[in-house]
């Protein structure tokens, strides 16, 4: 085995991973592993179990108005003499937002800017003194309802996994999670970057601004099947493939993947629940390789057939 760790130096292997190693490799043999000789490479596996991952779509963007009103003046040509309300404030149905006069010398009532929903300004452009005009930047943008979106981009791959209705989880950025659901999926697909649009409302409006960058997480469904460490998957040109033991003897699967979770992974055709997998495969390893299995630590410790 020395031999060995100075051969894995040879090849471009730091001496310490050489080192660690070459103790892996020699470790003692564990309880119930028979008369194997000490020469024979020991590996950690463990026996697969059957796992039910969650099919998450996560999706960014920013916070949007639901329904955005424009408030403008009814009347031209009236200069702004009061202004009521800031942004941020909470408007009802009806209240005066700003009271606008005529120009000394001109005769008629003054008048009053309402707003025509209740809601939250989410930016005043009313100046005093300034000429209120209908064909000018509106006057106030009311935030209908208080209610706020995630326009959030979705991968093609991922559109049709949305449905309006789901529930989502929304991270916004300063504020931490808030409760969410799926409003709307749009039909249309950009054709340049193969991006649909979803719209995610926010069930709380609290502190919320526009322009705000999100995340959403929305579970889409399930899938159950065979689950293993993600360091057990070895990728090579023809794919992706596990190594399993049998009768003390290296088998390579080829398998193909799910889902992940954590440092699991679904396996979805390959493998069978209660399978042994070595659980830090390697190239080192190759079909019909001599081992000695020593089960994981809190895995099943009854000794792998």
């Amino acid at each position: 085995m020395v031999r060995k760790s100075i051969w894995l130096q040879a090849v471009g292997m730091p001496a310490a991973a050489g080192a660690v190693l070459a103790a892996w490799c020699c470790a003692a043999p564990a309880a119930g592993t028979g008369s194997l000789p000490t020469s024979v490479m020991a590996v950690t596996v463990m026996r697969t179990t059957k796992t039910c991952f969650a099919d998450t779509v996560r999706v960014g963007g920013t916070l949007v108005a639901r329904e955005d009103a424009l408030v403008r003046p009814e009347n031209e040509g009236l200069r702004i003499a009061e202004v009521l309300v800031e942004d941020g404030d909470n408007v009802s149905r009806g209240q005066v937002l700003a009271r606008l006069t005529r120009h000394e010398g001109q005769s008629g009532p003054a008048a009053a800017v309402e707003a025509p929903a209740a809601g939250i300004i989410s930016r005043s452009n009313a100046r005093i003194g300034a000429v209120a005009s209908a064909a000018a930047e509106p006057l106030f943008h009311i935030i209908v309802g208080g209610n706020f979106e995630l326009d959030a981009e979705v991968p093609l791959a991922r559109l049709s996994k949305l449905v309006p209705g789901q529930v989502a989880r929304v991270q916004v950025a300063a504020i931490g999670e808030l409760p969410g659901h799926v409003r709307l999926v749009s039909p249309q697909v950009n054709a340049t970057t193969q991006m649909g649009r979803a719209r995610i409302a926010v069930d709380q409006a609290e502190r919320l601004q526009t322009g705000m960058f999100a995340q959403a997480s929305v579970d889409s469904g399930t899938s159950c099947n065979a689950s293993v460490p993600l360091s057990a998957v070895l990728y090579g040109p023809d794919g992706p493939v596990v190594q399993v033991v049998r009768e003390d003897r290296i088998e390579t699967k080829p398998v193909r993947v799910g889902l992940i979770s954590g440092e699991s992974t679904e396996i979805r055709e390959g493998l069978q629940e209660g399978d042994v997998v070595v659980v830090r495969a390697g190239t080192f390893l190759r079909e019909d390789d001599r081992v000695r299995p020593i089960p994981l630590e809190g895995s099943t410790p009854d000794r792998p057939r």
